[in-house]
């Protein structure tokens, strides 16, 4: 197995990877000041499941309770940024007696390899589940190779 094609961090990058397989770690950005960092340090890392296959990755984030028009998905650089806010309506009349989910502020960021196509990335919610597809580049897709008699 090879290093990682998209590696996550809590609110900061990782190094590049490449494109054979995923991992994630957590860090904390130490670059990022005032109110932006005191967001990112309370906000809420939703969990990610990679998957790889020939022509690219797919990753699954559990985002419960974001609308989609909460939903801010994008790419800076050679990262992809995912950052949402969850709205959680409590029925008219009650109140929570306890919550463990106080935070409403999701953020996770992934740094993406060169063998990955930034622009042809595209993503899709569904019952609180993003679903985001990073294709391979071509020159990074396998190929075949024709052998001819001589």
């Amino acid at each position: 197995m090879t290093p990682a094609a998209v590696e996550g961090a809590a609110t900061a990058p990782a190094s590049t990877p490449t494109a054979a397989s995923a991992s994630a770690s957590s860090s904390t950005a130490r670059s990022r000041t005032g109110s932006s960092r005191q967001r990112d340090d309370l906000a809420l890392v939703p969990p990610v499941d990679v998957i790889e296959d020939p022509q690219g990755i797919t990753l699954y984030a559990d985002l419960p309770g974001v609308p989609r028009d909460l939903l801010n998905l994008r790419v800076d650089g050679d990262q992809l940024i995912i950052e949402a806010e969850m709205r959680l309506d409590m029925p008219e009349g009650l109140r929570a007696g306890h919550a463990e989910v106080t935070r409403q502020h999701y953020r996770r960021v992934f740094t993406l390899s060169k063998e990955l196509d930034a622009e042809q990335i595209s993503a899709e919610l569904t019952h609180g589940v993003l679903q985001v597809r990073l294709p391979k580049a071509a020159h990074a897709q396998p190929r075949k190779i024709q052998v001819n008699l001589g």
